[in-house]
């Protein structure tokens, strides 16, 4: 089963929901303790009245500000009289018009002061949110320095390689591969072509039945880099419906025919549902240079490793033939064949420079 993959939507909503009810709760805390705290307010009310020697330069300061305010549109509301913050005045009938552009400036600034730490709490709730969905979220890149890569192997500390062949021509030796390896109790990858899947349903099953990946080598084998997006789109999508139509499969492996591509082939892949599937291990068996030739190049190649993607054919002369001997020669070796579906990382990944899938 495909692991569900949230939406960047999904994940800015659940992002701004929790953001919404950090703030909502960090802000009822931040009721205790409000500056200035009333019972102080009172107390300064309470010392300025008693002052009131000090008064006679905040009236001078507060005429001034009165002029100012007569030279503005706007008329002096009574409300700007009188506040609870900057105390009472020792004139009766209001405060003094100091006491209201002091209280005016005190608002101001507590306005501010709060706008921004607002601003910053919300920044610090919305960055934890953040970091708290991202390790289960779902990150994939396929993109190395500006370039998209299909996956050419995997890191990994496990002895673990996977086997696959493509299917684009001649069915010969289909059953004998499948029979080599039921007899090994391995399983692989076959990448099939529309034409192939056409003209042979029932090893479609048979390959299915038996355990194995059913992969998408495109419908019509044609390069991938020289046509349009649409005409790419077409070409997965177009064998991707006869497998499943075929088999109930929904395919999600991607090789493109002669491993050419670009970036728009990859993205394409991708946004079509697939993982684009390269090699590291090229057994040249299509060369048709003999049994011994497959099993040395494969065993003895300077890129096998733990990880390492092998690439066959089920069509070449001698791949069948060399199979046992090739399967053998690798477990002794000490690696674990699997499939390309039990290699790779479905997620959480990036790709470095060699096209080689790292797990984050």
């Amino acid at each position: 089963m495909r692991k569900y993959k949230m939406s960047w939507n999904d994940k800015i909503r659940l992002a701004l929901h929790e953001l919404e009810g950090k703030v909502q709760r960090d802000a009822n805390a931040s009721n205790q303790g409000v500056w200035p705290d009333p019972e102080e307010v009172k107390a300064w009310s309470a010392q300025r009245h008693k002052d009131g020697g000090r008064e006679s330069e905040g009236i001078r300061y507060g005429e001034q500000w009165h002029k100012t305010r007569l030279n503005e549109t706007q008329p002096i509301q009574e409300s700007e009289y009188r506040g609870q913050y900057c105390g009472g005045s020792v004139h009766t009938g209001g405060q003094t018009k100091e006491d209201v552009k002091r209280k005016n400036f005190v608002q101001t600034v507590m306005l501010q002061v709060a706008k921004s730490a607002a601003f910053a709490l919300a920044t610090v709730a919305l960055l934890q949110g953040v970091g708290r969905m991202l390790p289960d979220s779902i990150t994939v890149s396929n993109t190395v320095n500006g370039r998209e890569l299909p996956i050419y192997c995997v890191q990994t500390d496990e002895k673990k390689v996977a086997l696959s062949f493509d299917a684009a021509w001649g069915n010969e030796d289909t059953q004998k591969i499948l029979d080599i390896l039921k007899k090994h109790n391995v399983k692989v990858t076959f990448f099939m072509t529309g034409g192939w899947v056409e003209s042979y349903p029932d090893d479609v099953k048979r390959i299915l039945a038996d355990g194995h990946d059913l992969g998408n080598h495109s419908e019509n084998h044609k390069n991938m880099s020289q046509i349009s997006d649409e005409e790419k789109r077409s070409e997965l999508m177009d064998v991707h419906t006869k497998v499943q139509e075929l088999t109930g499969y929904e395919m999600f492996l991607f090789r493109p025919p002669y491993g050419d591509y670009d970036n728009s082939v990859i993205k394409v892949a991708k946004e079509c549902g697939y993982y684009p599937i390269q090699w590291d291990v090229d057994s040249l068996d299509w060369k048709d240079y003999g049994v011994d030739s497959i099993i040395k190049t494969v065993t003895e190649h300077k890129h096998l490793g733990n990880g390492s993607i092998i690439l066959c054919h089920n069509g070449a002369k001698y791949t069948a033939d060399a199979l046992d001997t090739l399967i053998t020669t690798l477990e002794e070796k000490g690696y674990q064949i699997v499939p390309i579906s039990e290699l790779i990382y479905r997620d959480n990944y990036h790709l470095d420079h060699e096209g080689r899938q790292i797990g984050d």
